[in-house]
């Protein structure tokens, strides 16, 4: 059942008489397919296991009544019925104990287990890792369990796979499909035993080089232990967002790459030796292994290893027809063995950029070929297959697609294979210190070169662009690949009206992306009124507000994203703010951030509550602002106006640090309407708030507190009686805001509610009678 190429071989830009065995094919997509509900609604797994194994069976008894080889459809449909029943089986004997760890949702528990992952720090500034449960209880009394979870602890050395620890802080449970059956929050946290034998030495090696490599100057020097052993506890929040941005990101992250990497550099020694080909796979498969022992066995070390190997291996031995069954077999048994893997991106990344470097990667090759060596042309088609390949499945969940990573890659890859194979050196060499410290050195300067390639191209105009995730968007995303694939790969007469189509369908998107340029570049402030005082910027499910007198700018919050951040700053024609209002630390206020790095002048904020709040600040002052936590009656001029913070008082003991401490700000005078910014208030603290009698009088505009929530005091609105009620939330949210509780309230209170997901950007300025407002989306 081989699928015979011939003729479109010609074509597409492989040798006459190519084949591609896919046989293997609809075992691994069925066993992709079970998985992905038996893991969304494991109850049905028992059902999905005596479905496949009977009519597997009823299939077999067919085929012997009729006597048909196993070589044959019929057989083909037993392997997949079989594969499918060892994947639901594999869910249900586990459904059980996760059951049983999920009734301690929303409780605060101690719980002890073994490490089974990596640990990297994340931006709430704890260590988070993966554990396998070995017990689970209330505090005092833990009881025999068996699950994973996922586990953050304030950052500590000791951590590391293999460890048993026991901690002890809240729970909540995951979303189904989720591979840990829940999250602690630790409040406390100790390592009963530490990681033993050969997880004992690779983490002993893997921390005497961060060591090393952290005594390095930056940029390089953090992002070494990330590009050669995947730790990237070093890498700053700015380099990684610009990682991101760049489509650089992989590299740190012990994906297909940095295994091919290894697998590529074990080979070219072995040949360099004089080793037959047996003898290369064998060496290739022994240092990948070591390398993924190196970096912690966690599944998606395991995962990424495995696909790299084999769509290495396949290329290798120069049989890339068989790499594509190949890899269709790694990926059944993995699923077999982890079901859960099945709805995680990272899988489908690893499977799918996989199969572009065996099938499509060769196509684009020959197809760049006619117009550059033949080298360039491969160096250019193994990036370009995996982004077009990746790229449909990148849209489905998030909400940007980096524009320049391709150009990026293209750079960094002459220098990645240097860091990664001298890092490793680095690593193992630990024992002899002078030795690894030049190693290290030597490392430096490639690691260097990518952080700077990260760093520039992630600052370009335009690297990224957003995309609502979902469907549309992959589909999207998919005609685009697919018309850059033909243009660049497909050749020949019988290509030529698919080769028009495709050309004419990139230069529609051209010419769509150019007029985006356009006119949120150059032409953005002349869509905008110019005479405005308040600006209500729409970043979706998150508060900005920008306020304006006598050419001096403030912001009020950044949102959840920097890049929407950044487009309604460029519409506005704010290049720099002299003053930044931080009200708390939630993402949707403080996520977008990093788009005013660097152009703030004095930075004012509520109580820090976490290390990560702490760092944000710092990250703050590092660019130049001046940084103040500030209570009620803190003034202060903007322009022409004043501001005045009305909570929380300095001695507010009532609170925690976050929404109901959130910084309270009056804002008067200089062509600005008299506005109050309310934050994330609840109605508790709304209360206070109001028999604080700091909130006096009548104020035009009210930036209505926590997105419209239906926790609200009636009173302070009475109060305030504001013609204009402002509201930050993005379209179609989860949490129902603003609920119609709170909508029955401002109308009530005479306030005329602007909302940013109905009404895009909102402009409030000075008119002839009172003040003019100007809204991006909906009626004038």
């Amino acid at each position: 059942m081989a699928v015979q190429t011939e003729a479109a071989g010609e074509h597409l830009g492989r040798g006459p008489g190519a084949t591609r065995d896919l046989r293997l094919l609809p075992p691994a997509a069925g066993a992709w397919g079970v998985a992905l509900v038996c893991v969304f609604v494991p109850e049905t797994s028992g059902w999905w296991v005596g479905a496949c194994a009977a009519a597997a069976l009823v299939t077999g008894a067919a085929m012997v009544l009729r006597r048909q080889s196993a070589a044959s459809a019929g057989g083909l449909m037993i392997v997949v019925l079989t594969v499918g029943a060892a994947v639901a089986f594999t869910v249900m004997s586990e459904t059980v104990h996760r059951a049983a760890v999920r009734e301690w949702d929303g409780r605060v528990v101690e719980a002890v287990g073994e490490v089974a992952s990596s640990a990297s720090v994340g931006r709430d500034g704890r260590l988070w890792m993966d554990l396998q449960l070995s017990g689970i209880g209330s505090p005092g009394g833990v009881r025999p369990a068996s699950a994973p979870v996922r586990v953050g602890v304030e950052p500590a050395e000791g951590f590391d796979l293999g460890a048993i620890v026991r901690v002890t802080g809240e729970s909540a449970s995951t979303e189904p499909g989720e591979r840990a059956a829940l999250v602690l929050f630790a409040s406390a946290s100790s390592v009963e035993r530490e990681a033993a034998g050969v997880f004992a030495v690779a983490a002993g090696l893997r921390h005497a080089f961060i060591e090393r490599s952290t005594r390095l100057p930056e940029p390089g020097a953090g992002l070494l232990p990330g590009l050669a052993v995947g730790d990237t506890r070093a890498v700053g929040a700015e380099l990684n967002d610009a990682m991101r941005t760049s489509g650089l990101s992989h590299l740190t992250a012990v994906s297909g790459a940095n295994c091919a990497i290894v697998v590529g550099a074990v080979v070219w020694l072995a040949s360099l030796c004089g080793a037959g080909r047996g003898l290369r796979i064998l060496l290739a498969a022994g240092g990948l292994s070591g390398f993924v022992i190196l970096v912690t066995p966690e599944p998606s070390v395991i995962r990424a290893g495995v696909m790299a190997g084999v769509a290495m291996i396949s290329l290798l031995i120069g049989r890339p027809s068989a790499g594509a069954g190949m890899l269709a077999l790694s990926a059944a048994g993995i699923l077999i063995v982890d079901p859960w893997l099945a709805s995680t991106p990272g899988f489908a990344l690893s499977v799918v950029a996989s199969g572009a470097l065996i099938l499509l990667a060769p196509i684009l090759s020959r197809g760049l070929a006619r117009w550059m060596p033949s080298p360039l042309a491969l160096a250019i088609a193994v990036p370009l297959a995996a982004q077009l390949a990746c790229g449909p499945i990148i849209a489905l969940f998030a909400e940007k697609q980096s524009l320049v990573g391709l150009a990026a890659n293209l750079l960094a890859a002459p220098a990645a294979p240097v860091a990664t194979v001298i890092g490793l050196l680095a690593c193992l060499f630990a024992p002899v210190p002078m030795l690894a410290d030049v190693l290290a050195a030597t490392a430096w300067l490639p690691a260097s070169w990518i952080a700077a390639t990260a760093d520039v191209t992630g600052r370009l105009p335009f690297a990224e662009v957003a995309v609502p995730p979902g469907v549309l968007s992959a589909l999207v995303v998919a005609a685009l690949s697919g018309a850059v694939g033909v243009v660049v790969g497909g050749h020949g007469r019988r290509l030529r009206v698919l080769r028009t189509v495709a050309v004419s369908v990139l230069s529609g998107a051209l010419a769509l992306g150019a007029s985006h340029v356009v006119l949120s570049g150059p032409l953005a402030r002349m869509t905008t009124p110019t005479g405005w005082t308040i600006a209500m910027c729409d970043v979706g499910q998150g508060d900005a507000v920008v306020v304006r007198s006598a050419q001096e700018v403030a912001l009020i919050d950044t949102g959840p994203d920097p890049a929407l951040l950044d487009d309604c700053l460029r519409a506005l024609g704010v290049a720099r703010l002299d003053l930044l209002v931080l009200t708390h630390f939630d993402l949707d206020h403080v996520g977008g951030v990093d788009a005013v790095q660097g152009r703030v002048g004095t930075v004012v904020h509520g109580p820090p509550g976490e290390t990560a709040d702490e760092k944000t600040l710092e990250r703050l002052a590092e660019g130049g602002a001046v940084v103040e936590e500030v209570y009620a009656r803190v003034r202060g001029d903007l322009g022409d106006a004043q501001w005045s913070v009305l909570w929380p008082a300095r001695d507010e003991k009532a609170f925690p640090p976050g929404n109901d401490l959130s910084v309270v700000l009056e804002i008067e005078g200089g062509g600005v309407p008299r506005s109050l910014y309310l934050g994330d208030l609840s109605a508790e603290s709304q209360s206070v708030l109001l028999r604080s009698q700091r909130v006096r009088g009548v104020h035009q505009v009210v930036k209505v507190s926590h997105h419209g929530s239906g926790d609200q005091e009636p009173a302070l609105y009475e109060e305030i009686t504001a013609t204009i009620g402002l509201i930050g939330v993005g379209a179609e949210n989860d949490y129902g805001h603003p609920r119609d509780e709170a909508l029955a309230m401002l109308e009530t209170a005479g306030t005329t509610v602007l909302r940013t997901d109905l009404d895009g950007r909102v402009l409030v300025g000075p008119g002839v009678d009172g003040f003019e407002i100007w809204k991006e989306r909906g009626s004038p």
